[in-house]
């Protein structure tokens, strides 16, 4: 039952954060459980401070990080999926920098069992989970964002300058072969560049739905990692291209393929 619950949590809070509101009776119709289950279920995740009641239902909470959540509560399981493939790679005394994205983020329940982790972050977020015996968290200083909740800008870029020798660890707004993958703002693939361009390898994590759809600005060129990990095989053509670039691809080995 609990995994249930935690399935319609999911489903309640994609609709909310993609609409705005959502109604006892609609959430009721979609997820076919009775009305008062829904209730019960609002009024869990309200306690959360993630909604808030109204009058037949509940709205996003006002102020909170739209962004974040919105974007946690796509493709959740692939997420999860490729954050337990990304953290097997990282080995108790390692050094790796995580950017503040929904992927990278998921990545953090399963680095709190490492032991002598250091990580380098920029996102409050990521630092606030982390915290766990055993762990490191140097977190980047710079511009807050406080709808991000990271940090930006020239001193957060002077910061990552002046460090070497991490496993970089980081999502894509969406990639292509010819353009690279990219961010969504500017401030983010400037900073995200530099994580690669000084770390000594640089790992990508890419659900399904990223690949082929560049979003504006580059971060860097696609051939600039040494891993992708996902969620499904890639198709035929992204096999091609990894293998000729020296790419290595991770996926469940028992998943479709894209």
């Amino acid at each position: 039952m609990l995994s249930t619950m935690n399935e319609r949590r999911e489903k309640i809070l994609a609709f909310a954060y993609k609409r705005g509101h959502v109604s006892v009776k609609e959430l009721s119709d979609a997820l076919k459980v009775s009305e008062a289950t829904i209730r019960r279920d609002l009024q869990g995740i309200a306690t959360e401070g993630l909604l808030e009641l109204n009058h037949g239902g509940a709205s996003v909470v006002k102020h909170s990080d739209y962004s974040f959540i919105s974007k946690s509560m796509r493709n959740v399981e692939a997420k999860r999926t490729i954050a337990s493939l990304a953290a097997e790679l990282v080995q108790d005394g390692d050094q790796i920098f995580l950017d503040s994205g929904t992927t990278c983020f998921a990545m953090t329940k399963f680095l709190r069992i490492k032991k002598s982790l250091s990580v380098i972050v920029n996102s409050v977020r990521t630092a606030q989970e982390l915290q766990a015996p055993g762990l490191n968290v140097l977190m980047l200083g710079g511009q807050y964002r406080p709808d991000r909740m990271d940090t930006i800008g020239p001193i957060a870029y002077e910061t990552l300058n002046k460090l070497r020798g991490y496993l970089t660890f980081l999502g894509t707004d969406g990639l292509s072969m010819d353009f690279g993958f990219t961010s969504i703002d500017i401030e983010s693939a400037n900073l995200l560049g530099l994580a690669v361009k000084n770390g000594r390898e640089s790992i990508l994590l890419a659900d399904s739905s990223k690949f082929d759809k560049p979003a504006l600005y580059k971060i860097t060129d696609i051939r600039s990692i040494s891993t992708i990990i996902t969620e499904k095989k890639p198709s035929p053509d992204w096999c091609r291209f990894s293998d000729e670039n020296g790419i290595k691809i991770i996926y469940p080995p028992t998943a479709g393929t894209l």
